[in-house]
């Protein structure tokens, strides 16, 4: 058992396979401005030992052998196998998939929207299911989740200034929102004006921007950790039920028809929407049928996996 009190020894090399494959989908997710990594994670099933791992990375005795220079019996006491084999995951789509989704998002928006809106529409029911007493305080948690999302992603992107301090702010600011479903880290950076220039530093490989948001992310994330990891030990079925709520709310961001009602340019000089109203489809076309197919997917998608992940761990199953 690790700090996290997850047995993470007892994993064969297939199961970590399967944690880098969940990492890559988280991935894949953060790149997306309006789908987060937080989403991916609780729809596969790491979210809460996602959390646990990431705090347990200030093990006091760790730090302590790690000073001593006693790596090996510091490392024991970390969930470093379970974030290794996650990061490894995220890390390979960012430097992958940057190129193809960003192409996606720009001349195919709908169709890149359907499909996660069918992922987190399911993903709703079945997270909910975790829940264990629907009170008031629980109903109370989903509401204030849904509207909290609903207007964060209805905000509209601000001018920032581009010095090294902004940097590292914005990596805090986006990696808290990407450990939070509903609330997506890259929509958190177009909002401060700064995801198409850190589209362009993985692409262009510029390290020394890649190191203050990275430096800035990884103090973010471990001090959100500690808050998070508490709430679930203190308050698991509200803090569940406010996540709940925020995938609900994120469904705004996420609906594929929208009308665009002002334009960027990107790096590239194509024009990339600003701002969008949600809309409703006016006629019927080969488009609307494919948006309709790819949100049934994913949709049906998160139903199998979760059908097969509770069979899996039935006793009987």
């Amino acid at each position: 058992m690790n700090s996290t009190g997850q047995p993470s020894d007892s994993r064969t090399l297939g199961d970590y396979i399967g944690l880098a494959a969940r990492g890559f989908a988280m991935g894949a997710s953060n790149i997306v401005p309006g789908v987060s990594g937080g989403t991916m994670a609780l729809i596969l099933g790491i979210y809460e030992e996602l959390i646990a791992s990431i705090k347990g990375v200030l093990n006091r005795e760790a730090i302590k052998l790690f000073l001593r220079l006693k790596i090996k019996q510091a490392l024991d006491l970390l969930p470093w196998k379970f974030l290794s084999a996650v990061a490894c995951g995220i890390f390979l789509a960012t430097f992958s998939m940057s190129y193809f989704l960003e192409w996606v998002l720009v001349h195919y928006p709908a169709l890149l929207w359907a499909f996660f809106f069918g992922l987190v529409a399911a993903s709703i029911l079945t997270i909910s299911k975790r829940v264990e007493q629907w009170g008031l305080a629980a109903v109370l948690g989903v509401a204030a989740g849904a509207i909290g999302a609903y207007l964060v992603v209805g905000l509209v992107p601000a001018e920032t200034p581009d010095t090294w301090w902004f940097w590292f702010l914005s990596g805090m600011i986006a990696i808290c929102a990407m450990v939070l479903p509903g609330i997506s880290g890259s929509f958190i950076l177009v909002l401060l004006g700064k995801y198409q220039d850190l589209l362009a530093a993985v692409t262009n490989q510029d390290f020394l921007t890649l190191f203050f948001v990275v430096a800035g992310a990884g103090i973010g994330i471990v001090t959100f950790a500690q808050i998070l990891t508490w709430l679930f030990k203190r308050y698991h079925d509200v803090t569940v039920a406010v996540l709940t709520g925020m995938l609900l709310g994120s469904l705004r961001k996420i609906w594929p028809w929208k009308e665009t009602v002002a334009t960027m340019l990107d790096r590239h000089g194509e024009q990339i929407p600003l701002r969008q109203v949600n809309v409703l489809p006016s006629a019927w076309t080969w488009e609307i049928a494919a948006i309709l197919l790819l949100a049934a997917i994913g949709f049906v998608l998160i139903v199998g996996l979760t059908t097969w992940a509770s069979r899996r761990e039935s006793p009987t199953g």
